[in-house]
């Protein structure tokens, strides 16, 4: 029997229209005047699985729509096209009550731990609350014993829970906010670059919490992160994201062995390396597309040195590769490369 992925993305796709000042949304064209409407296209085709107790880390420059992707699985954004299945059931097209039953299984840790937690709530309330509303037959007592649980287990000391926010550090917050996500008992856990506004020696303690709670919650991580140090040392699987697109996917220990999108060779190869001092940082040329424009073609062409006509005008479709990683390029399946 086949089993089913805890999640799957098919075709999805996203995208913001640019609300400008008034004076700024008209254009002359041949004497006439008419409004001009900006569309950023934040998300262009992606399909994703995610399978059951798996971390999967996507990265990508800034601007590529990883943290949209969080929030159109989190049902934060509505995406214009394609689904999203959560085990059997597509639930991008639920309502709020609809996706209610969901809320538990599914939460989200956020990037940045001073905005995330509320300042007018203490730690217990942040932490009671959310118990309290899945589930209504706990008592005080109960309620008060899984919240002292879960502080404890994040490394603070059950005696804090009175305080308030702004009396935490920033590696403390993003503790507590693991410990809200995780006070529902969800499956999976969506962390939308968690570690990017902590110290270096902070980030450790936090990665390690989270590979700990992972072994014992069994949870499946869908992690989002600048730093490939960390996905090396963290997932199980990495997908690349380029302008909206995907373009290679592919088992953690195959995408740093061999890379093979011209894209991912260039991300890598800025790794500073001890053991390498022979191989020099692959220097992009060109310009980052504006995503106000629609795609055509490869959405790397424009800063690819192995781009040819083909790349320009037709659109590469991911394809599997005999070491299991998927690549949407057209010079890897010409092999060009």
């Amino acid at each position: 029997m086949k089993r089913i992925p805890l999640l799957q993305i098919s075709d999805l796709e996203k995208r913001f229209t640019v609300n400008e000042k008034w004076m700024s949304q008209w254009s002359l064209n041949k004497g006439r005047s008419y409004k001009r409407q900006n569309t950023v296209y934040a998300l262009n085709g992606i399909t994703l699985t995610l399978h059951r107790g798996e971390t999967l880390c996507i990265v990508g420059e800034t601007g590529c729509g990883k943290s949209t992707l969080a929030r159109a699985i989190m049902g934060l954004t509505k995406p214009d096209a394609g689904e999203i299945h959560y085990g059997d059931q597509r639930i991008d097209n639920l309502n709020d009550r609809q996706r209610l039953i969901f809320r538990r299984r599914m939460q989200m840790v956020f990037q940045n731990p001073y905005a995330s937690l509320n300042p007018r709530m203490t730690i217990y309330q942040t932490l009671s609350e959310p118990i309290r509303f899945h589930n209504p037959h706990l008592t005080r007592t109960e309620v008060d014993d899984k919240v002292s649980q879960l502080i404890n287990s994040v490394g603070i000391a059950p005696s804090w829970v009175d305080r308030y926010p702004h009396e935490f550090s920033g590696g403390q917050r993003q503790r507590i906010s693991i410990a809200r996500a995780l006070s529902v008992e969800p499956e999976l856990i969506v962390a939308d670059e968690p570690l990017a506004a902590l110290d270096v020696s902070v980030q450790a303690q936090v990665l390690n919490l989270m590979m700990d709670k992972q072994e014992e919650y069994d949870l499946t991580y869908l992690f989002i992160t600048h730093d490939l140090a960390v996905v090396e040392h963290f997932s199980n699987r990495v997908a690349v994201m380029y302008l909206g697109a995907m373009c290679e996917l592919s088992p953690t220990k195959t995408l740093f062995d061999s890379p093979k999108h011209p894209y991912t060779q260039a991300l890598l190869s800025a790794i500073p390396r001890l053991d390498n001092n022979t191989q020099k940082p692959i220097k992009l040329i060109g310009e980052v597309p504006t995503p106000y424009d629609a795609i055509t073609g490869c959405p790397f062409h424009a800063r690819c040195p192995f781009a040819q006509e083909r790349c320009i005008a037709e659109t590469p479709a991911m394809k599997r590769q005999a070491d299991g990683s998927s690549v949407a390029c057209h010079a890897v399946e010409e092999d060009r490369l």
